[in-house]
């Protein structure tokens, strides 16, 4: 849950000035565990920052901290102790608004692991901010239509794979979506791919590139369709995210892992009011891809061809549907 940014809000409205000497000017906040906050404004630019010690814990020189579009993070030294320091600034180009929101989410989940030691916090935080940072690289505002099919499918797939007994870790680890990855889920040596559409008759399914269904990649590899339909008595975005949410309950670490990919994703809790359709899944074919399936490959394609993007009829695929559960145990997870 997000911390509350009135402190923060406070803060900054005191220690706003005009002031020319480089320097910081900062006020202590409540911690979430054995470091410290502090709300905080950086001179000349004036701009605001958050300030996060972690006395006991040595980041290495080459380590390479996230930058987003509206934020910078970066060591600093404001007191001069020699000991870790992160500063969270907005730049003048970024929006107050984004950043507030961020910097109450990011202190937020390290609300939930204020037991846990220095080093901990550290991964928390960092992992949060590259987050947001993937999320503010995409400039995403709430997902279009089309994009919010595709991640209603997305977990509706990562809810079977929970449902069907594979731990938590396991599951949300191989949720690849959000990261880019060729394949939505990359399980063991294989992978499945997950599209969704509310078509009733046929089921176009958008090809994004040659390595997508290319099993000479991974193996064994699978296609599931999930077929929704809108209805008024159905789940919307937000309620398939918390179904996943309550399935993940009792591990902490998936937990934060999921809430991480969902903001990469595209999905921001503070945006829950954009999403009003409802949707029930119809049902989910599973098929095994691999010879005869109609797909476009490096080895399919003439000489010369780098690069394609192409639409199937998953309805007219030939193939068994083995179900999301035998797929599992082809994979090697059930």
């Amino acid at each position: 849950m997000a911390r509350p940014t009135d402190e923060f809000m406070v803060a900054w409205e005191s220690l706003a000035g005009d002031s020319t000497q480089d320097g910081w000017r900062s006020i202590p906040v409540a911690p979430a565990g054995s470091y410290q906050l502090m709300a905080a404004r950086r001179f000349p630019g004036n701009e605001e920052s958050l300030l996060a010690h972690f006395p006991t814990v040595k980041i290495p020189v080459a380590e390479k901290l996230p930058e987003g579009h509206g934020f910078t993070i970066e060591r600093v030294d404001p007191h001069c102790d020699g000991t870790t320091w992160l500063a969270l600034t907005r730049k003048e180009s970024g929006s107050i608004e984004l950043f507030v929101a961020m910097i109450g989410d990011v202190v937020g989940v390290m609300d939930t692991e204020a037991a846990s030691g220095e080093e901990r916090l550290l991964t928390i935080f960092l992992g949060r901010v590259r987050a947001w940072q993937e999320f503010m690289r995409k400039g995403i505002q709430g997902l279009e239509p089309e994009a919010e099919i595709g991640l209603i499918g997305e977990l509706s797939f990562l809810a079977s794979m929970l449902d069907a007994g594979i731990p938590a870790s396991l599951a949300v680890e191989s949720w690849m979506g959000p990261l880019d990855g060729i394949q939505d889920f990359e399980v063991g040596t294989g992978a499945v791919e997950v599209k969704a559409t509310l078509s009733a008759t046929g089921f176009p399914a958008k090809i994004g590139s040659l390595e997508q269904l290319d099993d000479s990649i991974r193996q064994p590899l699978f296609l599931a369709g999930v077929r929704l339909s809108q209805t008024g008595s159905g789940r919307n975005l937000p309620e398939f995210a918390e179904y996943v949410r309550v399935l993940l309950n009792g591990d902490a670490e998936a937990q934060r892992l999921f809430a991480d990919r969902l903001l990469v994703a595209g999905f921001f809790d503070a945006h829950v009011d954009r999403y009003l359709r409802r949707f029930a899944v119809v049902g989910t074919r599973v098929v095994e891809v691999g010879e005869g399936f109609p797909r476009l490959t490096h080895g399919t394609v003439p000489n010369g061809i780098r690069k394609a993007k192409y639409e199937i009829d998953f309805d007219r695929a030939l193939g068994e549907n083995l179900g999301p559960e035998c797929a599992f145990k082809k994979l090697g997870v059930l």
